[in-house]
C-alpha cells in the first residue's frame, strides 16, 4: 500500500463556548495551531482543560463559536473522510469481524472492492499484527487489539488528518507500551498528518514531532515544543540530556497549568496528585 500524505491542518483563532443552564462556559479561547503534511503532532494540558473540544472541532463533529479551520487552505465546514478521529473508547461494530470492521469505509464509500479490498486490508492487519484474527469479532479480541484494529480501521481510509483522543487510555501500562510501538511503526511507515493527545508526558515526548502545550480552560497555546529527536525512538531515548531537558520544560509548563486548574476547580485533590505523579 502507498504511503499516505498528510495535509496541512490549521486551526486560526478558534474559540468554542458551551451554553449550559449554569450560563456560558468558554473552553477554547483565540487557539491557533499549524499541523504540517506528515508530522506527528502531541497536545498536553490539564484535565478539562478542553482538548477533546478540539478534537471534535478539528474534526467538524461540533461548529466553533469563533475562528476558522482549513485543510489545505479549504475552509473546514462539518465532518469528512479527509479527517478521522480515533476515540479514548473502542468504536468497533461489534456485529463485524476485524476484517469487515476495517474493511467498513472504503466498501461503503465503494472506492475499493473484490480483491483489491480484500489485499488492502490484510496488508494493513499484517502490518498492526491482526492478520490472523481477521475472522475474530471484537469481543473475541484484547483491549489492545481492539485499538489496533482502530488504527488498521482509521488508516485504510488514507484520511488527510487523522486525530486521536487518549486512543491508549484504559490500557494497562505493557499493553500501552506495545501499543504505542505499534502505533510509531504504523507512522513512521505511512506518515500522513496526526494528532495525538495524551495525558502521559514520556508518552508524548516519545510520540511527538512537536509537543503543544495548552493552558487551563479556556484552552489557548500556551508553548510549542520541538521535539528534535531521531527516529525510531526507543525506550533509551528517554536517559539522554537532550529528552530530560524537554522533560523538564515540559513538566514545568504543564504544573503550572495544573496548578491554575486546581485553583478553578478544574481538579479535585485527587485528580492533582493523579495528574502530578503522571507528569513526574
Amino acid at each position: 500500500m502507498s504511503v499516505g500524505i498528510g495535509g496541512r491542518l490549521e486551526a486560526r483563532n478558534l474559540a468554542k463556548t458551551y451554553e449550559l443552564k449554569s450560563g456560558p462556559r468558554e473552553v477554547i479561547s483565540d487557539f491557533n495551531l499549524t499541523l504540517e503534511p506528515d508530522t506527528l503532532t502531541v497536545v498536553m494540558g490539564p484535565s478539562g482543560c478542553g482538548k477533546s473540544a478540539l478534537i471534535n472541532l478539528l474534526a467538524g463533529y461540533e461548529d466553533p463559536t469563533g475562528g476558522e479551520i482549513y485543510l489545505d487552505g479549504k475552509r473546514v465546514q462539518g465532518p469528512g473522510p479527509d479527517r478521522l478521529v480515533v476515540f479514548q473508547e473502542t468504536a468497533l461494530f461489534p456485529w463485524l469481524t476485524t476484517f469487515e470492521n476495517v474493511a467498513y469505509g472504503p466498501k461503503i464509500r465503494k472506492e475499493l472492492k473484490g480483491a483489491n479490498l480484500e489485499r488492502t486490508v490484510l496488508d494493513l492487519l499484517k502490518l498492526v499484527g491482526l492478520e490472523e484474527f481477521r475472522d475474530k469479532y471484537p469481543s473475541q479480541l484484547s483491549g489492545g487489539m481492539q485499538r489496533r484494529a482502530e488504527l488498521a480501521r482509521a488508516l485504510i481510509n488514507q484520511p488527510q488528518a487523522t486525530l486521536l483522543d487518549e486512543p491508549f487510555r484504559g490500557l494497562d501500562a505493557l499493553t500501552r507500551s506495545l501499543m504505542r510501538d505499534y502505533y510509531l511503526d504504523l507512522f513512521e511507515k505511512r506518515k500522513g498528518t496526526h494528532l495525538f493527545v495524551t495525558a502521559e508526558l514520556d508518552e508524548g515526548l516519545t510520540l511527538a514531532d512537536s509537543l503543544v502545550i495548552v493552558t487551563n480552560r479556556p484552552a489557548t497555546v500556551k508553548k510549542i515544543l520541538k521535539v528534535d529527536l531521531p527516529r525510531p525512538r526507543v525506550e533509551a531515548i528517554r536517559a539522554e540530556k537532550e529528552y530530560l531537558a524537554l522533560k523538564a520544560e515540559a513538566l514545568e509548563l504543564l504544573h503550572e497549568e495544573a496548578i491554575k486548574s486546581f485553583k478553578a476547580g478544574g481538579l479535585n485533590s485527587a485528580d492533582f496528585v493523579g495528574a502530578y505523579a503522571a507528569l513526574a
